[in-house]
C-alpha cells in the first residue's frame, strides 16, 4: 500500500480521560524558539499518546516574537504534565541540555517543536528500552513530510554512520548514558548536534534499539536549522569538522537491537505476568476490547478486521489492537484512522516478552473482552490468560477451515481451545457445519456471522464506467473477466490460466484482468507467455481501489480450492457484477444461479500445490463463462446483475454485520456467561503449570518451524547457486568447444593461405622489382597482398 502523507498524526486532539498526575516514566524535552506556528500541530500528537506517564519539559530558548511568552504560558496551563523553562538564547544543544538537567525520569525523549509523532511513539520506545537494559537509546523508522515526502526505513550501520547520518534527532535515551557522554556539545549554535551525539555514543560502544515502525514524522523545510547549515559554506565546513573529529573514535562494530518476530533459540520460555501497576484512566466509562490479529494487510479477513474496528460504536467501546505476526502491515494507516492503540509486537519486542506486554495491556486498560482472529500466538496464549484474568471474556472469529494446512488451520486450533472460548463466530454456514461435524463442537457454541460488504462504498452508481478499459485499451464491445485475489496456491491461479486459454481460443473478444499480487505471479506470467495469451490476459498488480475494475468487468472468477465466504464475492455482487465460483466454504450461501454460477470442486485440498487440472473441471468454467456472456442471454444477464445488488442489500450489508458483532460482545456480559467463565477459570487455575507450558510448547514448535524455514531457504539458495555454477560451466565448455572449432578452421585457412603465398612469392618477386621502380613500395605491397588473397 502506498503511504498516505496526508494522514498526519495529531489532526484531532483526543480526550480519553487518561491519568495526568502520576510520576513520569519518560521526560520529553522540546527546545522552543518562536515556534508557535508548528507547535500547535505537535501539541495534540503528544497529548494523544497512549502512554500517559510522561512529563513534557519545553525549553524556551529566548523567544523574542510578540505573543510567544503568553502562548507558552497558556500551553503550560493546559496540562499538569507540561513545564516551561525559560533561558537566554543559546541554540538547540544548549536548550536540550537544560531540558535534560530539568528532567525527572530516567529516560529522555528528544522532540523538536516542528515534528510530529504517532500515538504509540512513547510507549513503543519505552518498552523497547525496558526489555533491553543494555541499550542506551531507542529510535523508530520515520517519515519525511512537507517540502520532501519519503518513507525512511534504513537499517542501522555504525560504520556508515561515521560518514552519513541516517538517523533523525528524536529518540528515547537513557539519562545515565547522556550524562556519561556529556550530553549535547555546546560548541556551536548551529551544527549537526544530534549526529555528533550518536557518534559520541558509538565512541563509548553504546548500542541502540531500532524499532521498525513508522512512528516519527520529520518536517522538511527550506528555512530550518539543517538548511542554514548546508547552505552556508563556512558553517558547513565547521559542522563537518565537528563530525569528523568524533567519527575517528566511533566504534563501527556496534550493532543495533532489532526484532522481526524471530525466536531466539531459548528453548521453553514460560510466559510472565506484568508487574506494572500504575493507573491508566481516571475513570472507566466504556467496555474495553482486546483484538488479537496476525497483521494488518490486504485481504478478506483483514477487511473484516478493519470494518469491525471502523464501525464499532466508539461511544460504548474502546478497542486495542495487537498484531502478533511479522509483517509490513500495509494497512496500519487505515486502522489508525479508527483507533490509536495499535501494537505490532514483532516491531519492538522479542517473542519471549509478548505475553508480559499483553498482560500489561490487559491490566492497564482493564480489558473486558478478548477477541482472537487468525492469530496462532493469541490462541495458544488463551490457557495462560484464563488463569491470570478469570473475569475476562474470550471469543474468536474464524473465516474458514483449511484441512491442507495444520490439519484444519485456525479452525482446528479454535477447536482445541473450545473449552476456554465462550463462543466461536464463523463467516459462513459451511464452516459452522465443519466445526460441528468434523471437529465435534456443540451447535450452541458456534454461530454464523456474515462479514458483509459496505454497499455504500461498493455502489456501481458512484463509479464511472470505462476508466479501466481505457487505461488498458480494452474495447467497449469486448467482454472482461476479473480475477481479483492474492496470487497464492489457495486461489489456484494456474487453473485461471488454463480457463483463460480455452475461453480465448473460442472468443478472442474476451479479456482476463488479474488484480492482485503474490508468489505465483512470475509463474503465471511465464505460462501466459508460453500460451501466447499476453494480449488478452492483463496483470494490473495490487490495487488500492478495486471498484473501477468491478465496474468495467462483466464477470468475476473465483476458482479457489478453499474459501470461507470470499470478500471479492461480496464486493462483486455489490457492484452488480455476476460471480462464477468453485463450490468451496460458504460460497453458495451468497452465489447461486440468480447471481452467477457455483461449480463443483474437482481437486483434493491436499493437492493444493498441484497445477495440473482435470479437463472436466476446466471445461465447466469455460462453458459457464461462455454461456453467461453469450449475446443470446443478454436479458438474463441484465437480471443477474440486478439480483447481485439486491441480494447484498437484503442480507449482507455491513450494518447487519456490526450489529451482530456488537451483540456478540454484549452477550459476554450475560449473567450465565459470567458464571460459566468463573467456573472454567477455577478449573484452569488448578492446572497452572499446564497453562504455562501450552504457550512454551507452541513457541518451541514455532522455533523449530522457523529453523526449518531458514534451513530450507539456505538449501534453496545453495541449490540455486550450484545450478547457476553448473550452467556457467556448461556455457564456458560450449564456448571452449566453439572456439576450438573456430581455431581449427582459422588454422586450416591460414595454412592454406601460407602455402599459396609461398607458391606465389617467387612470381610476385620477379615483377616486384619493376613495380617498385614504377609505382613505389606501398602500392606494390598492397597489390601483392591482393593477389595472394584472391589467388
Amino acid at each position: 500500500m502506498k503511504f498516505d502523507f496526508s494522514k498526519e498524526p495529531g489532526r484531532v486532539e483526543c480526550n480519553r480521560d487518561l491519568v495526568k498526575t502520576e510520576k513520569p516514566l519518560v521526560s520529553v524535552v522540546t527546545p522552543y524558539y518562536n515556534a508557535s506556528k508548528y507547535f500547535e500541530k505537535l501539541y495534540p500528537c503528544v497529548i494523544n499518546q497512549t502512554f500517559p506517564w510522561f512529563e513534557w519539559v519545553i525549553v524556551d530558548d529566548g523567544s523574542n516574537k510578540e505573543g510567544e511568552a503568553e502562548f507558552l504560558k497558556q500551553v503550560e496551563e493546559r496540562d499538569p504534565r507540561i513545564r516551561v523553562v525559560h533561558k537566554p538564547n543559546g541554540g538547540i544543544s544548549s536548550a536540550r541540555n537544560r531540558g535534560i538537567k530539568e528532567s525527572m525520569s530516567e529516560i529522555v525523549i528528544t522532540l523538536d517543536a516542528d515534528e510530529l509523532i504517532e500515538p504509540t511513539y512513547f510507549e513503543l520506545l519505552y518498552w523497547a528500552l525496558y526489555y533491553n537494559p543494555d541499550a542506551a537509546w531507542a529510535y523508530t523508522d520515520s517519515v519525511g513530510f512537507q517540502n520532501q515526502e519519503y518513507v525512511w526505513q534504513y537499517p542501522f550501520n555504525a560504520e556508515k554512520l561515521k560518514t552519513y547520518n541516517f538517523l533523525v534527532e528524536s529518540a528515547a535515551i537513557r539519562k545515565k548514558d547522556l550524562l556519561e557522554v556529556g550530553c549535547y556539545d555546546e560548541v556551536e549554535k548551529h551544527y549537526f548536534e544530534d549526529w555528533r551525539l550518536w557518534l559520541k555514543m558509538l565512541s563509548n560502544s553504546k548500542k541502540p534499539v531500532h524499532v521498525e515502525s513508522l512512528e516519527f514524522w520529520y518536517r522538511r523545510t527550506d528555512t530550518g536549522v539543517l538548511s542554514a547549515i548546508t547552505t552556508d559554506d563556512d558553517v558547513k565546513k565547521r559542522a563537518d569538522y565537528l563530525i569528523n573529529e568524533v567519527a575517528k573514535t566511533a566504534d563501527g562494530s556496534v550493532e543495533a537491537k532489532t526484532f522481526g518476530g524471530e525466536l531466539q533459540r531459548e528453548g521453553f520460555v514460560l510466559p510472565r505476568r506484568s508487574e506494572f501497576n500504575k493507573p491508566y484512566r481516571t475513570e472507566k466509562k466504556k467496555k474495553e476490547i482486546l483484538f488479537l490479529i496476525p497483521w494488518m494487510i490486504t485481504g478478506g479477513a483483514d477487511q473484516f478486521n478493519l470494518d469491525f474496528v471502523r464501525l464499532l460504536d466508539k461511544e460504548k467501546y474502546n478497542i486495542t489492537i495487537i498484531a502478533t505476526e511479522n509483517s509490513e502491515n500495509d494497512w496500519k494507516q487505515k486502522f489508525r484512522e479508527y483507533t490509536t492503540a495499535i501494537y505490532s509486537l514483532p516491531e519492538f519486542l522479542d517473542v519471549k516478552n509478548y505475553a508480559e506486554f499483553i498482560s500489561y495491556i490487559i491490566q492497564t486498560r482493564q480489558i473486558d473482552v478478548c477477541l482472537v482472529s487468525n492469530s496462532y500466538y493469541g490462541y495458544y496464549l488463551l490457557p495462560w490468560l484464563k488463569v491470570q484474568y478469570p473475569e475476562m471474556a474470550m471469543i474468536d472469529y474464524v473465516h474458514m477451515e483449511e484441512m491442507y494446512w495444520r490439519n484444519g488451520g485456525y479452525a482446528r486450533t479454535s477447536m482445541a481451545m473450545s473449552d476456554l472460548l465462550e463462543k466461536t463466530y464463523v463467516c459462513n454456514g459451511a464452516t459452522r457445519r465443519a466445526f460441528i461435524n468434523h471437529f465435534g463442537r456443540s451447535e450452541d457454541s458456534v454461530e454464523t456471522l456474515y462479514i458483509g460488504v459496505d454497499q455504500n462504498k461498493f455502489d456501481p452508481s458512484k463509479t464511472e464506467y470505462g476508466t479501466i478499459r481505457s487505461e488498458y485499451k480494452i474495447p467497449d464491445q469486448a467482454k472482461m473477466v476479473l480475477f481479483p485475489c492474492r496470487l497464492h496456491s489457495q486461489k489456484r491461479p494456474y487453473l485461471m490460466v488454463e480457463i483463460a486459454k480455452q475461453v480465448i481460443e473460442k472468443r478472442k473478444d474476451i479479456y482476463f484482468m488479474v488484480v492482485g499480487d503474490g508468489d505465483e505471479r512470475g509463474g503465471m506470467q511465464r505460462k501466459i507467455e508460453e500460451y501466447n495469451l499476453g494480449g488478452n490476459v492483463i496483470f494490473a498488480g495490487m490495487q488500492e481501489d478495486v471498484r473501477p475494475f468491478y465496474k468495467d468487468s462483466d464477470l468475476t472468477l473465483i476458482c479457489s480450492i478453499r474459501e470461507g465466504l470470499s470478500l471479492t464475492a461480496y464486493e462483486s455482487c455489490s457492484m452488480m457484477t455476476p460471480v462464477i465460483t468453485a463450490d468451496v466454504g460458504g460460497q453458495k450461501e451468497l452465489i447461486d444461479e440468480t447471481v452467477g454460477r457455483v461449480l463443483p470442486l474437482m481437486q483434493r485440498e491436499e493437492d493444493i500445490k498441484c497445477t495440473i487440472y482435470s479437463e472436466e473441471e476446466i471445461r465447466q468454467y469455460v462453458d459457464a463463462i461462455l454461456e453467461i456472456l453469450d449475446e443470446k442471454n443478454k436479458t438474463a444477464y441484465g437480471e443477474m446483475c440486478k439480483n447481485c445488488r439486491k441480494k447484498v442489500e437484503d442480507r449482507f450489508g455491513l450494518d447487519t454485520m456490526i450489529k451482530n458483532m456488537e451483540s456478540a460482545i454484549e452477550d459476554c456480559f450475560l449473567e450465565e456467561r459470567t458464571a460459566k467463565r468463573a467456573m472454567v477459570s477455577a478449573s484452569m487455575r488448578a492446572l497452572p503449570y499446564l497453562a504455562d507450558d501450552v504457550l512454551s510448547m507452541y513457541l518451541a514448535y514455532e522455533e523449530m518451524g522457523q529453523e526449518s524455514e531458514r534451513v530450507w531457504t539456505d538449501s534453496c539458495w545453495f541449490e540455486s547457486e550450484l545450478r547457476r555454477t553448473r550452467e556457467e560451466l556448461d556455457r564456458v565448455r560450449e564456448q571452449k568447444e566453439f572456439f576450438e572449432k573456430e581455431c581449427d578452421g582459422i588454422w586450416h585457412s591460414a595454412s592454406f593461405m601460407i602455402g599459396r603465398t609461398i607458391t606465389a612469392v617467387p612470381r610476385l618477386c620477379r615483377g616486384g622489382v619493376r613495380c617498385v621502380q614504377e609505382h613505389g613500395f606501398g602500392y606494390t605491397l598492397k597489390h601483392a597482398l591482393h593477389k595472394v588473397t584472391h589467388s
